[in-house]
């Protein structure tokens, strides 16, 4: 039986500060990922859920990571690196907003390393510019339906300060890209535009299939068929930490795609799960249900 989500990215060492205090923790999109899935997995209720493997790179002091993963029932493949990626996320009073440094990088993925490859969807976290070269994405959209974050490559690591840069291959990389995600500032640095749907209509045009914006507080804007859905970003509780959120947007986003939901129900459900990982620090935990408790024009 073919694969339904592969998600391919490295487990990070994260030292996470805000004003009320600072821990360390895992990270990367492949954590976030893994373990908010693994509550939706487990929540099946009589219905058909989704198969899902991690793909993921890390040094071996940090493997206690994958075995916490492997222990909510989640199939891990791991590939060796010398390293793990380090980040270092500084936030102020508005979690919009944040510092970063990267202490340490690991090895990239390539193709031969992904050569097995093949599901409906494939994720690729990418966290800094040189984690999947323009060969694998090439490589893995033959593979499957291939959903991109694109904050990775718009990373460039000085001194170790993170620093905005353009995506030096995009015009070639987007014609692969079947979903791409982007935040308000990345898809100004892809465009050169501020509006946010010239943006979204200059990707498409450029080849992505669906565009992911997110707008932090603002919620979301998804460009999809021609039509443009604009997702209400639910209330949350309290505002605890928002590292992983992104993250967190593309599982829900990718798990509904794969169950057969349209874009605007797949995002609704997205920014439901994102607002949940908010409360607190660390992946989301809830599942189905939980989510659709945020989504009041939605049952």
């Amino acid at each position: 039986m073919k694969l339904d989500i592969c998600c391919i990215g490295h487990i990070t060492l994260d030292k996470i500060v805000t004003p009320e205090k600072e821990v360390y923790m895992p990270g990367g999109t492949s954590y976030y990922f893994a373990h908010g899935i693994s509550g939706l997995l487990r929540d099946t209720q009589g219905k058909r859920v989704p198969s899902f493997k991690l793909i993921t790179s890390l040094g071996g002091k940090e493997m206690s990571a994958v075995d916490d993963i492997r222990a909510k029932g989640i199939d891990v493949e791991v590939i060796p690196s010398k390293n793990t990626v380090f980040f270092e996320n500084i936030y102020g009073k508005n979690q919009n907003n944040r510092k970063q440094r990267v202490r340490a990088k690991a090895d990239p993925f390539t193709t031969e390393k992904l050569k097995d490859v093949k599901a409906r969807y494939i994720i690729l976290g990418s966290l800094l510019a040189d984690d999947f070269s323009l060969d694998v994405i090439k490589y893995l959209s033959q593979r499957g339906t291939l959903v991109v974050d694109a904050q990775g490559y718009l990373r460039e690591v000085k001194d170790e300060k993170v620093y905005a840069c353009d995506w030096k291959d995009k015009s070639e990389a987007l014609r692969y890209i079947d979903i791409l995600k982007v935040n308000e500032h990345e898809i100004e640095v892809l465009t050169g535009l501020k509006d946010p749907h010239a943006a979204a209509m200059r990707l498409h045009e450029w080849g992505v299939k669906e565009v992911l914006l997110t707008l932090g507080s603002y919620g979301s804007v998804i460009y999809a068929d021609n039509t443009f859905y604009d997702i209400p970003a639910y209330e949350p509780i309290k505002v605890i930490d928002a590292t992983g959120c992104g993250d967190t947007y593309v599982m829900g986003y990718t798990y509904k795609r794969s169950l057969g939901a349209s874009p605007e129900e797949a995002g609704r459900f997205a920014s439901a799960v994102s607002t949940i990982k908010l409360e607190h620090s660390g992946p989301f935990t809830g599942n189905e249900k939980d989510a659709y408790k945020r989504m009041p024009t939605v049952r």
